[in-house]
């Protein structure tokens, strides 16, 4: 047989990848394609040193455009998850993970928490809190907290971004007029919080919140409560995709 063969893997020919891999929502490209192809990975779907589906199949079979597919191979790339060759046999290969201390450290700070419950109740309190901002409407000091949270967004250094992201929902939260909410959105935040610092910023996601920020504060300043209720929603929706892709 020719050296360039290369061996069958069992199963092929079958849709291995049909139950993970689907057409995601408009909102949260990015986000929720790279949380189904680390499923991809992290299942065993395609075995270390085994080849994912080419761009063009993958595309398709999510939806997006091969931009946003690189920009997510990239970020696997990054992580060490993924490798690309060129050449006939090329393609995008899965590596094999090694168990080092930052895994550990992962499964140490991730065992005991119930993440769905965590994405789950955020969720809850964050639109919650969008529609009774917006509904209701800001005092001129309450408009100009919100404005200046948001600023703080938009000129944040790479590594600061996350407190000041915070920030900008802590803001929200404290405005609704719920002392209660706003009480128990502090404590769900710093338990979201926990769990981001265990994956990797990516700026492409970090640009896209950035655009629902804006959209999320126009929406509160409109008093339209619908729109302002749905984009939390979608943005609460995009960081539980990223987060279920890393640590589930």
């Amino acid at each position: 047989m020719a050296g360039n063969a290369r061996a069958r893997e069992p199963g092929e020919g079958t849709d291995r990848l049909g139950a993970v891999l689907r057409p995601v929502r408009a909102g949260n490209g990015f986000e929720e394609a790279l949380e189904q192809i680390l499923q991809v990975v992290r299942l065993g779907l395609v075995p270390d040193g085994g080849r994912l589906p080419s761009e063009r199949e993958l595309a398709e079979r999510l939806g997006i455009s091969r931009v946003t597919l690189r920009e997510v191979l990239r970020v696997l790339h990054e992580e060490g998850l993924v490798e690309s060759r060129r050449g006939r046999y090329g393609g995008t290969f899965v590596l094999r993970r090694a168990d080092g201390a930052g895994e550990d450290e992962l499964r140490r700070r991730t065992a005991e928490v119930d993440i769905e419950d965590v994405l789950r109740f955020r969720e809850v309190l964050e639109v919650g809190a969008a529609g009774l901002c917006a509904a209701h409407g800001l005092s001129g000091e309450g408009v100009v907290r919100l404005r200046r949270a948001l600023d703080h967004t938009r000129d944040a250094p790479l590594a600061d971004y996350r407190r000041r992201d915070t920030l900008l929902h802590l803001t929200l939260a404290g405005l609704c007029g719920s002392a209660s909410l706003a009480a128990q959105y502090a404590g769900v935040r710093a338990g979201v919080n926990d769990l981001l610092d265990c994956i990797p910023l990516l700026v492409r996601n970090l640009e896209h919140s950035q655009r629902q920020h804006t959209a999320l504060v126009e929406a509160v300043l409109d008093r339209d409560a619908d729109a302002a209720r749905e984009i939390a929603r979608e943005h609460c929706a995009g960081t539980a995709a990223l987060l279920r892709g890393f640590l589930a």
